[in-house]
């Protein structure tokens, strides 16, 4: 317990700092994107294949600028005024949805919202590694991740009271949502100071072929391997239809992502600490196995006891592998280089995602949920033998 608190202790402010503006902005993005789909389809009548349409593309935006965003903080040796302006635009994108009275305001604000958290993304992974210490840098990741994620929760939790206190008016619940936005944008322009040399910089073009050579094999081969492992783990709103499949009444049903999101917060700091003293690659195996445990667990329930003992072990499995990849990435990618590599492996893992995401969909619609999970399940096993290439301690 006392090394706990060492380890606590030792992990810079400025990731405290980043740790809290992810809080507070996923407070803020959570209270609003729980509810859209609901806002468009009810106060806005907008079509659901609408709705799928503006969701494709805000992800897709955000994947995009991933790469881009991390190249131009290697270009020029600097991460805070990125960090700055990916979070600005994610806080002046909230109150259009408050003001939105169509499906063309919703998406605006949807793309500069996804274009914000691609500007932010790589430059904030880059800087937790430039100001954090390489021996305690999974603890650094785990913590940013807990801080995140427990605003993940805490989001639809606070939409929900307050749709049930305010009778479902959406809009005074998203103007409530503006103001953690712009409390995380003043806690990181005022909070947080980047080393005057974060990194050792040269001013050269990072995704010239010399310099994606000299991110060297161990890198790419963390960035080949985020890219299988999403292909094994689609996405968590399989869960949702998975929990209104077996009868959860509707309304309860946002408490199955609670209760994930909870179990990932808790236990995304723990495995980030024990990363730093374990094999990397073993770890990414326990992770898998969890992940193989909960596919079996989700195909097989037939009421809410074992939905919820399967979203807890994809939580667990999330705690285990999200932070643990940064911080692999983080010690194999050369530090001027920190930030293409962070957006390379971020473009490529969701990309990956996306694809894992329409399998399991086809999937669902041919054979049944069954085979969805099945198939996840199946895919972590061959997963398995390509962790073998991981680096033992990246």
């Amino acid at each position: 317990m006392s090394s706990r608190f060492a380890t606590l202790r030792r992990i810079p402010r400025g990731v405290w700092i980043i740790g809290f503006v992810s809080l507070l902005m996923d407070i803020s993005s959570e209270m609003i994107h729980s509810l859209l789909p609901l806002f468009m389809a009810t106060a806005l009548g907008t079509p659901v294949v609408v709705i799928g349409l503006i969701e494709g593309l805000a992800e897709a935006t955000a994947l995009c600028v991933k790469v881009f965003s991390g190249v131009i903080s290697d270009y020029i040796g600097k991460r805070k005024g990125l960090a700055v302006l990916g979070y600005g635009l994610g806080a002046v994108s909230k109150p259009l949805f408050a003001l939105a009275s169509t499906s063309g305001m919703v998406f605006s604000a949807r793309i500069i919202d996804r274009l914000g958290k691609g500007i932010r993304g790589a430059p904030r992974d880059a800087l937790v590694a430039d100001v954090t210490p390489p021996d305690i840098r999974g603890a650094a990741y785990g913590l940013r991740q807990t801080l995140d994620t427990t605003g993940s929760f805490l989001g639809p939790l606070l939409a929900v009271g307050l749709m049930l206190l305010w009778h479902n008016d959406f809009r005074s619940v998203y103007w409530v949502a503006v103001i953690p936005a712009f409390l995380a944008v003043g806690l990181l322009c005022f909070g947080l100071h980047e080393p005057r040399k974060p990194v050792e910089h040269r001013r050269s073009n990072p995704i010239k072929k010399e310099n994606l050579k000299r991110l060297g094999r161990d890198c790419w081969q963390v960035i080949g391997l985020g890219a299988v492992f999403t292909l094994a783990r689609f996405s968590e709103a399989f869960l949702v239809l998975r929990a209104q499949e077996v009868g959860i009444p509707l309304a309860l049903i946002p408490l199955v992502m609670v209760a994930m999101y909870v179990v990932f917060s808790v236990t995304a700091y723990p495995f980030g600490r024990l990363s730093d003293t374990l094999s990397h690659r073993r770890l990414l195996q326990m992770g898998l196995l969890v992940l193989i445990a909960a596919d079996i667990t989700l195909a097989m329930s037939q009421g809410w006891q074992g939905i919820i003992a399967g979203v807890a072990l994809w939580g667990v499995h999330m705690g285990m592998t999200q932070g643990l990849f940064n911080a692999m990435v983080a010690r194999t990618a050369p530090a001027d280089l920190r930030g293409t590599a962070f957006g390379i492996f971020s473009l490529l893992s969701g990309a990956g995602l996306l694809l894992a995401s329409l399998g399991a969909g086809l999937l669902w619609d041919i054979w049944g949920s069954g085979s969805t999970f099945y198939a996840g399940a199946l895919l972590c096993l061959l997963t398995l033998l390509v962790t073998r290439f991981a680096p033992e301690k990246a």
